[in-house]
């Protein structure tokens, strides 16, 4: 496919013509011109739990702790930590750092922050083994939880402290500055103090996102050498494609299968793939579908599913076809799960629960978040048509979806999910854990699924610091997962990433899909 300069101009609009105002925006080897397939959906870091919302907060925010490639732990905002004793964890905090609007980084920033966090509809599932946390000093904070928790140093890695004093007091209209919230309009949500190396200078919601250089920066090490950065949307995969290929942009993501070798055959571009870890499934919503509140229904819809024929077709291989939450290397990983594809099993188990003719679902799906996500949904309704279940789907926006997945507003409803500790039981605490407002958990579990004995077992696991007798615990809740039907697993989502030859884009790419674009490096022509 070919797109013309007129074409790319009109979708790449005002989000260019900002960067050509100054001489220093101008400059090729200061100036990252990004697309991704879709923007943030808010400034507030902890409106959404997402992949969009954590690429936005490692630009504009610093961790406590980060993941290097190799998903090790590397200090950033905490210089140092130890486990004071088998509850508390004690952390040094960097000294020196500054938030954009010139407010000194303390550890009463960290105590807000999580504070924050465990009130958040979305964290507060993750933080709530933390039972308190305490400023020390001003450079040193304890967490501290009411059982042994082995997972402190992972929770470090999504504290990304904010600017306490400067989302403080009330707003323009009385409203808290501190408000959360969800899919709608707060002081948060359009204003941003950060520690990280790039400010928010412009956003225009849908349109372009532009950043500048935090020239107050603490990280000096930093090889980064990018000074502004312009992150326009483009959903659409063969404009996006189009854009880095004709010189328009100069980073992408994702990179749609069927353009890999495209890409690849580009002397002027450069492919970075990596094995991802982020599951795609579908939940079945028992609280509006009777039907569903039986396993055997359940079980016939995983069996209708061709996991292998959607990852070989509609993702040319870029995937791996998924039979749990876990992908290979996780501790909950179980090896002899697999897809388990029998149309006339399904079949079978359709008529046994007297279902052999069918019935009518709703279903919803994005169709600009994950790689191939509606044509993946119109697959999935094909299959189950197989089995005289008459699917009604709609495909929405990103932006739009969000709002509908939280209502719950369909009987089947796609997500996908990267373990945000990088552990097996974050899957199942968000999304198969029985939904309680109060504590998050099951906050993404649309299907309403329950089973308090293994949210039991993995409460457990949360607790159990020998690491191998908790990997056993874990596999036992995906098996029982599995053999229950609870979801419909796709596949493991691969990763893909493509810039001009000039940006060094693999040393800041990571499984995780939080490029770390601080450290970008582009080569001067």
């Amino acid at each position: 496919m070919t797109l013309n300069k007129t074409l790319l101009a009109s979708v790449i609009g005002a989000a260019m013509t900002t960067a050509a105002l100054s001489p220093a925006a101008a400059q090729a080897e200061t100036t990252l011109r990004m697309a991704y397939d879709a923007d943030p959906v808010s400034l507030d870091i902890h409106e959404q739990l997402s992949g969009g919302i954590l690429q936005l907060s490692h630009m504009t925010f610093d961790p406590l702790v980060r993941w290097t490639r190799d998903l090790e732990f590397e200090p950033r905002l905490a210089t140092d930590w130890e486990q004071v004793d088998p509850t508390t964890m004690r952390m040094t905090l960097r000294e020196g750092v500054e938030f954009h609007s010139g407010n000194a980084f303390t550890a009463e920033d960290v105590v807000w922050t999580v504070e924050r966090l465990k009130r958040s509809p979305d964290f507060k599932a993750i933080f709530e083994p933390i039972a308190e946390v305490t400023a020390v000093d001003a450079h040193t904070v304890e967490f501290t939880t009411a059982k042994p928790y082995p997972l402190l140093p992972n929770l470090a890695t999504y504290i990304f402290p904010m600017d306490s004093a400067f989302y403080s007091g009330n707003d323009a209209d009385g409203d808290p500055k501190d408000e959360i919230v969800k899919n709608g309009n707060s002081y948060a949500s359009r204003h941003l103090s950060g520690t990280g190396p790039y400010e928010v200078t412009d956003r225009r919601q849908g349109v372009r996102i532009a950043f500048e250089r935090n020239d107050a920066y603490w990280d000096e090490s930093s090889p980064g050498n990018v000074d502004r950065i312009v992150m326009t949307p483009i959903s659409e995969n063969a404009t996006r494609v189009a854009a880095l290929l004709s010189g328009d942009v100069d980073f992408i993501a994702p990179v749609p299968p069927n353009d890999l070798a495209r890409i690849r055959a580009d002397e002027d571009a450069k492919l970075v793939t990596m094995s991802g870890t982020r599951i795609i499934l579908f939940h079945m919503n028992q609280e509006r579908v009777e039907a569903f509140q039986d396993p055997r229904v359940r079980q016939a819809f995983a069996y209708a599913i061709n996991q292998q024929g959607i990852a070989d077709r509609l993702m040319k291989g870029f995937a791996t076809p998924a039979a749990q939450f876990s992908p290979q290397g996780y501790a909950g990983h179980v090896d002899s799960l697999a897809p388990r594809h029998d149309l006339e099993k399904a079949k079978q188990l359709m008529a046994e629960a007297g279902y052999e003719d069918g019935f009518e679902i709703t279903m919803m799906a994005p169709n600009n978040r994950y790689v191939n996500d509606a044509k993946i949904a119109q697959a999935v309704a094909a299959m189950l048509a197989r089995i005289n279940v008459s699917v009604d789907l709609k495909t929405l926006p990103k932006a739009q979806y969000w709002g509908e997945y939280d209502d719950r507003a369909a009987d089947m409803m796609m997500i996908g999910w990267h373990a945000d500790t990088e552990d097996s039981a974050n899957f199942h605490e968000y999304l198969t854990a029985c939904p309680d407002a109060d504590s998050g958990a099951g906050q993404y579990n649309a299907g309403n699924y329950c089973n308090p004995e293994l949210d039991q077992l993995v409460a457990e696991a949360n607790l159990e610091v020998d690491l191998a007798k908790r990997a056993e615990m874990l596999q036992q809740v995906e098996q029982a997962l599995y053999d229950d039907a609870a979801f419909i697993p796709l596949h493991w989502q691969d990763l893909a990433w493509a810039a001009t030859d000039n940006a060094d884009i693999a040393p800041v790419l990571n499984v995780m899909n939080f490029p770390y674009l601080g450290d970008l490096v582009i080569a001067e022509e």
